[in-house]
């Protein structure tokens, strides 16, 4: 067994609000990633879409971000890899480590079964029914640059032998800070919600080989309603890490939730909603309000999170449901934030 993961805290700072919300341009994305950093918190993070949901691109952010900030790790949650070339966004990647003195963690997912996804993936020319084989492959040679400095990788999607990001004129290849830095892999299995139980156990039991053979740790969201599902789940990394002889106590568990602040729950609430049929037009019909994370007094919230942090999570990613970004996170920090540290550095969880 590996020593205990401390609790995290991190904000998403909503790179897709500049664009549907008057007052919350770039530059106030990048103040409000100084003002995480100096409330406490532990990581800013930005999403990833192509054109389905834009928003400002995510590698291009994170770099900008890496020079306001100073000592917050930087994420993606997510960014979707299986549309890029994975010799690009290696060195994309290594770029950003520099960058950021060693500050990023990699948060890849494959790509959500919604129409504007698909489309993406055909107006690039790919097969969307092959995203997990392009994912899996991609994570294994971005993952070989990081690691080794060479990739030779041979499958039915890439096929490169001795390549590097090395001339012979260099002191060496072009390598991140970490090596690697960390792999928090996505997985939301429950969202296929017409999948029976047999194929339910098959999809989770596939994610978490995965999780296991390229991670360094799970991300997850979206079913805010249901603990007992991540506890399933971290019962299969369990079970399929003994079948390899993996220790799955070695990976940092992940949750992005979505939450608003608010005097009472019915005013909350209302925000909230009005939010995020701005921010998922489409997702958020498929999935109930309630799944995407709690709304409510601090008191409220910080039930919700217990309860989570009880069930498993290391590190939650705040992402929050409301035109006043700023408003929001600093009521966190003041409100809540201060109840949770404390609890759970007493508890150990």
């Amino acid at each position: 067994m590996t020593a205990p993961i401390p609790i995290g805290f991190g904000v998403n700072l909503n790179n897709r609000e500049p664009l549907i919300a008057p007052g919350y341009g770039m530059p106030e994305l990048l103040d409000l990633s100084q003002v995480v950093e100096e409330l406490g918190f532990d990581s800013v993070w930005v999403g990833d879409s192509l054109f389905s949901k834009p928003r400002y691109e995510s590698m291009t952010l994170l770099a900008a971000l890496s020079q306001r900030t100073r000592r917050v790790k930087l994420g993606t949650a997510c960014i979707v890899t299986s549309p890029r070339n994975p010799l690009y966004l290696a060195l994309e990647w290594a770029t950003l480590d520099v960058l950021s003195g060693g500050r990023t963690i990699f948060g890849p997912c494959a790509g959500n079964p919604e129409e504007g996804v698909k489309r993406e993936f055909a107006a690039l020319g790919l097969d969307f029914d092959k995203r997990f084989s392009i994912f899996e492959e991609g994570l294994d040679v971005v993952r070989q640059l990081w690691t080794t400095g060479t990739v030779n990788h041979h499958g039915a999607q890439y096929d490169y032998t001795d390549i590097s990001f090395y001339s012979g004129t260099e002191m060496g290849p072009l390598m991140p800070i970490q090596q690697p830095p960390p792999f928090w892999i996505v997985s939301n299995p429950r969202l296929v919600t017409d999948a029976s139980d047999e194929r339910m156990v098959r999809t989770m039991k596939n994610a978490c080989r995965r999780i296991l053979r390229y991670g360094e740790g799970w991300m997850t969201c979206c079913r805010a309603q249901h603990p007992e599902e991540l506890v399933e789940q971290l019962g299969y990394l369990r079970d399929v890490a003994a079948e390899t002889g993996d220790d799955a106590s070695r990976l940092v568990v992940s949750y992005q939730v979505t939450l608003n602040i608010g005097d009472s729950e019915e005013d909350a609430r209302r925000a909230f909603g009005e939010y995020i049929g701005q921010y998922y037009p489409e997702l958020s019909k498929a999935t109930r309000l309630d799944n995407w994370g709690p709304v409510g007094s601090p008191e409220q919230i910080i039930e919700w999170f217990r309860t989570f942090a009880q069930a498993g999570v290391h590190h939650f990613i705040c992402r929050f449901g409301s035109l006043d970004q700023f408003g929001q996170v600093e009521r966190f920090a003041r409100e809540v934030l201060p109840v949770l540290r404390e609890e759970l550095s007493v508890t150990g969880r």
